[in-house]
């Protein structure tokens, strides 16, 4: 599982012209899930990303969490996370979970996130979506199950 994990100011998604998903000061999270993930590790993620300390204190330190500044969430999927371009130049995403399977998954980590932070927002799995963030910072993380958990 890979999470793209960027602090923003603000951020939004898009379907056919029309907002699906709106959050203010918090995470926006691309969330890639591969066909060995499970829902002890969707489990272990999302508790790494709620304790990431990556918002300023009052000394402008990266020392606060979501809870700690009450930041929103914006969970999007994002297959594509998985691209394979070791070959051609056209990626392969071979790696990336069967649809129906991913989809379970991450709509299991979307009630697991509303069941601790008061605002989480999502994308729609498998559409067409248009985002958008204010990115602060910008200040991005990478979180990779594989790498992370081993």
């Amino acid at each position: 599982m890979k999470f793209l994990i960027q602090r923003v100011a603000n951020a939004s998604v898009e379907i056919d012209r029309k907002c699906v998903g709106s959050i203010q000061k918090g995470f926006l999270v691309f969330i890639g899930i591969s066909q060995t993930d499970n829902v002890q590790i969707a489990d272990k993620m999302i508790k790494k990303l709620l304790g990431l300390r990556i918002f300023e204190d009052e000394n402008g330190k990266t020392n606060l969490s979501l809870a700690d500044v009450n930041g929103e969430l914006l969970l999007v999927s994002q297959f594509t996370l998985y691209a394979d371009c070791k070959k051609g130049n056209r990626p392969s995403f071979v790696r990336a979970g069967e649809p129906r399977f991913a989809n379970q998954l991450y709509e299991y980590m979307i009630d697991v996130c509303r069941s601790q932070v008061s605002v989480v927002e999502t994308g729609e799995f498998g559409a067409d979506m248009k985002v958008s963030l204010q990115n602060d910072g910008p200040f991005t993380v990478i979180l990779d199950s594989d790498e992370i958990f081993g």
